[in-house]
């Protein structure tokens, strides 16, 4: 039987695997000099295609790129998109990989990071719910942008730097080559139908998902949940809801309505996204079981559904009614995909073309991030003659991995966004494990790597069990723990020295064989970390004498992994003590520390911090 390709180019020396390799480049250049010739024909010219399309261009000049948009340019200044806030990960692509910084700091606006308000009764008076965000702003600035002018700039800066940009084009189908020539891609404009060759094609067509649909590769998801938005063309402030001094004392730098606030209740949250054009974006998200999506899937329903569950907003919102720019839905929005990337067929999926999971925390311009840096490893590797069928595989699976893990922080927890005590905690976790690994890994340009390093291998493994047990533990903490919590503030930054730490470490310089060791360190931080949630949890509820408590804490106890976290954490504590405020307890009936510490060097720093973060 003949063996795979990949195997007999191996078998060759150093020297004659050069010799093919040029051979290979020389190749590929001959064929996409001709005219009508690409490296990578990208579907679809949004912000996926659009940035992979720059993303290329910036890794290799000469590549040549083709991307078709079916919709002309420019778009309107305020396209009416999902992804209107970026977190870490998506700022660092847009600004410093990209080359955006300056775009970002003068067309669009600085964030002030995630603001969320709690539930409290009728939720007439924002000042009378649990407010968790930050006081000040985190040194890696993230931005609220409006999609349209992001959108007119990624397009004009890809003309710029050589890409061929064609606004008002179909894509009617793509012949896929058998021998490894190049693909047809067959394309219609208002005038004509034409034919492209490519050696990649990519697939940016957003929910269109123009492959997925012809190979069958879309995959349902356990999480489901709708999704409403609209946009007022008035810059509607939250930070005027209330006229309490201590309320207004609490931000010490940087102004509410910056931050990309969240309206939180039993099964929804509503963002407030202010933008640069002037208009804010509001919009309903909320879990399907236990809202409808016919009771505010039009303009005159969702305004009735936040007249009752969000009075103030609608206040806000009804004062303006007049200005109110568009309305939009999305209906069981979240998916996965079977396979995003080939490196045989030579094609590949980013974007909501391949995998979307949730709009909480900001992660779909993350994952385009994450996912355009692998297809353009891919690409560049290939055009160089190697063989990426393997390395594609690879990363195909890293990449599903990774959003199998994001996806776990949705699924079933909506019903946490309720339980202000739970879900503070829960926020705080879900952004220390975004910065300590996905944002390490892509800050560092390390996701490319990852299989290639045992020892980062090993630890994102352990890290994926102890996400997914953290994420369980949440829910089991609120089925025995939903009294209110009273009104204040968490902090969820500055006062919290390991959210400092992982936060600014992110962009750390980290030379040479320095990131395994960083990445493991960030791991049995977070292990301990997981391991001082439990033991306060533990210690808070151990002495109520309610059958359902007792049979969770015994459970608890029996667990192997929570027995390892919590021996980490006592471990760890002593010589790398970590702020305890970010763990909200109910009140001890003693008066006592709920969480039950003894009272050493350590624990004394710790209440300290707890005494700063929660007001």
């Amino acid at each position: 039987m003949t063996r795979p390709a990949r195997h007999r180019i191996s078998d060759l020396s150093a020297e004659k695997r050069a010799l093919l390799a040029q051979k290979l480049r020389a190749r590929v250049a001959d064929g996409t000099s001709r005219p009508g010739h690409y490296d990578a024909v990208i579907l679809g010219g949004g912000a996926a295609g659009l940035t992979l399309a720059l993303h290329l261009r910036r890794m290799r000049p000469g590549i040549r790129v083709l991307v078709a948009e079916r919709q002309r340019h420019p778009v309107p200044e305020a396209t009416h998109k999902v992804g209107e806030s970026t977190v870490e990960i998506a700022a660092h692509y847009l600004r410093d990989i990209l080359g955006l910084g300056e775009h970002l700091q003068t067309q669009q606006i600085r964030k002030f990071g995630l603001r969320m308000f709690f539930s409290s009764d009728d939720n007439a008076d924002i000042a009378e719910r649990v407010e968790l965000g930050s006081s000040v702003f985190p040194p890696l600035a993230t931005y609220q942008l409006d999609r349209g002018r992001l959108e007119n700039e990624l397009g004009a800066t890809c003309s710029r730097v050589g890409v061929e940009f064609l606004p008002g084009s179909r894509v009617v189908d793509v012949v896929f080559s058998a021998d490894g020539s190049h693909h047809e891609v067959q394309l219609r404009t208002d005038t004509e139908e034409h034919s492209v060759r490519a050696r990649w094609v990519i697939d940016a067509t957003g929910r269109g998902r123009f492959l997925p649909r012809r190979f069958d590769l879309r995959k349902d998801v356990g999480h489901k949940a709708n999704a409403a938005w609209f946009r007022v063309g008035h810059p509607i402030d939250l930070g005027t809801w209330s006229e309490d001094e201590a309320w207004h004392a609490r931000i010490r730098q940087g102004r509410r309505e910056l931050s990309t606030n969240h309206l939180m209740g039993p099964g929804y949250w509503v963002w407030l996204i202010r933008l640069a054009s002037g208009s804010i974006s509001i919009g309903i998200v909320a879990e399907a079981g236990r809202h409808r999506f016919e009771d505010f899937n039009t303009l005159e329903r969702a305004l009735d559904w936040l007249a009752e569950h969000e009075p103030q907003c609608a206040r806000a919102v009804e004062e303006h009614r007049d200005r109110i720019q568009d309305f939009r839905v999305m209906k069981d929005y979240s998916y996965s995909c079977g396979q995003v990337y080939d490196g045989s067929a030579r094609w590949c999926l980013t974007g909501e073309s391949g995998i979307f999971l949730d709009p909480l925390y900001s992660p779909g311009l993350d994952m385009i991030a994450i996912s355009n840096g692998l297809i353009a490893d891919l690409v560049t590797r290939s055009l160089d003659g190697e063989d990426v069928s393997a390395l594609a595989s690879v990363h195909d699976a890293l990449f599903r991995r990774v959003t199998d893990m994001w996806l776990a922080v949705y699924e079933n927890q909506y019903a946490l966004m309720g339980n202000a005590r739970v879900m503070s905690s829960k926020v705080i976790w879900d952004t220390a494990f975004y910065w300590g690994v996905f944002g390490l890994l892509f800050f560092q340009d390390k996701f490319r790597t990852v299989a290639g390093s045992p020892s980062v291998a090993a630890d994102l493994e352990r890290l994926t069990d102890l996400s997914n047990r953290v994420q369980a533990f949440f829910r089991e903490w609120a089925a025995i723990d939903d009294a209110p919590m009273e009104a204040g503030f968490v902090d969820l930054y500055s006062p919290l020295n390991f959210m400092v730490q992982l936060h600014a470490g992110m962009a750390d310089d980290l030379p040479g064989g320095k990131f395994p060791e960083r990445f493991s360190d960030n791991a049995r931080l977070l292990a301990q970390l997981a391991g001082q949630l439990v033991t306060a949890v533990i210690d808070a509820h151990g002495d109520r004498y309610d059958d359902r408590v007792i049979a969770q804490v015994q459970a608890w106890q029996r667990d192997p992994l929570i027995t390892d976290l919590i021996a980490t954490h006592r471990r760890e504590r002593h010589h790398n003590p970590t702020s305890e405020g970010w763990i909200a307890l109910r009140p001890s009936r003693s008066g006592e520390n709920p969480a039950g510490h003894e009272p050493d060097g350590a624990d004394s720093m710790q209440q300290q911090s707890s005494e700063v973060s929660y007001v």
